[in-house]
């Protein structure tokens, strides 16, 4: 029997290593086509200006700038962001993230390695853990964290002075900050979803470095089906890549686009498989609703957390899913988009 966790005597690797390589893979796509300039960056004129002024600000007085808090939906460019902080800031940037410290101890040890001027990124810094938040307010205020020595009635709190640092905090909650915590970053951006204008942009920044030549009306496609998000975007584009070299002649067309995007199951407004299954569930089964989320997920066969981050923002800013104190409702947009024949006022809660 081959030994568990390497390839087994056929020479397969197990299917765990194959997701990891293709996850890793799929990591290092999307950090090649990630701008490195404030000047590249594509979208979010408002926050992209806001921030230009306060680096400069900060260059030009030769000093660290104020601590950034960057919210808003996945894949709009906050870690993007964050890189190109640094990058103008021509320092290094240390990466961290908020499940990763469960101890006041790990955010101490971080902080106490970090040098003048460098930026710290804290991804989802609304899951950090409530002691390590308590020591982070002073090192964010007073360039300092107090190591505590020994136990119980004998433990003392040993102050120890930290250089000059930038916290840049992501989140897509903004809500869960306590205040104390958002109330020290010196600068907070809130970032928007794309309008199609700028997703073609972007795939067409992407389609120029990946060496592959991409259609105006294939651009426009694709971005019509991104949800707003360029990282969704990207991801679209390098599969309609795929399918072009596998059963194309290569060239990124209209035709190739709708082709491909048939394949991978995503429709013309967007929706993927999960989100199919929502509404037809929704319509299908349960009259339109109302219904409970576990029951929801139950039915499709996903866990409630999936259908509620994953599925559900995008089908209720599409307005095809409604939430209700009593449970999930189809909505009358829902009915059309999967063609089928809206039910009488008087049996749903949207009529």
């Amino acid at each position: 029997m081959p030994e568990a966790g390497l390839p087994g005597d056929d020479g397969a690797a197990p299917e765990s290593l194959v997701r990891a390589g293709a996850d890793e893979l799929e990591r290092a796509a999307e950090a090649a086509l990630r701008p490195r300039r404030l000047d590249e960056f594509v979208g979010q004129r408002v926050v992209r200006d806001q921030l230009s002024l306060v680096l400069q600000a900060a260059l030009n007085r030769g000093r660290a700038p104020d601590h950034v808090l960057l919210s808003g939906p996945p894949g709009l460019g906050k870690t993007t962001l964050a890189m190109i902080i640094a990058a103008e800031l021509g320092t290094s940037l240390r990466v961290t993230s908020g499940p990763a410290i469960q101890h006041a101890g790990d955010l101490a040890a971080v902080l106490s390695s970090l040098e003048e001027g460098e930026v710290l990124f804290l991804d989802e810094i609304h899951r950090l853990a409530r002691p390590a938040e308590e020591l982070l307010y002073v090192a964010m205020e007073d360039f300092r964290v107090d190591v505590v020595v020994g136990k119980g009635a004998g433990a003392s709190a040993i102050p120890l002075s930290l250089p000059p640092f930038t916290v840049v905090g992501a989140t897509t909650r903004a809500g869960l900050l306590p205040a104390p915590l958002r109330d020290r970053f010196g600068f907070t951006g809130h970032l928007d979803f794309y309008d199609d204008d700028e997703l073609e942009r972007v795939l067409l920044r992407s389609a120029g470095l990946l060496g592959v030549p991409l259609a105006g009306e294939a651009a426009a496609e694709i971005a019509s089906r991104s949800r707003g998000t360029p990282r969704i975007a990207n991801r679209l584009l390098r599969r309609v890549r795929d399918w072009a070299e596998v059963r194309g002649d290569g060239r990124l067309t209209l035709d190739a686009a709708r082709a491909a995007l048939e394949v991978y199951e995503v429709d013309a407004r967007g929706l993927d498989r999960l989100d199919r299954s929502v509404l037809q569930a929704l319509c299908l089964r349960f009259g339109g609703g109302p219904v409970g989320l576990t029951t929801l997920a139950v039915a499709v066969g996903e866990e409630p957390e999936t259908v509620e981050t994953v599925a559900e923002p995008f089908l209720v800013r599409e307005g095809l899913v409604g939430r209700t104190p009593r449970g999930r409702v189809a909505l009358p947009a829902a009915w059309d988009h999967l063609g089928l024949d809206r039910p009488a006022p008087a049996d749903t809660l949207f009529g």
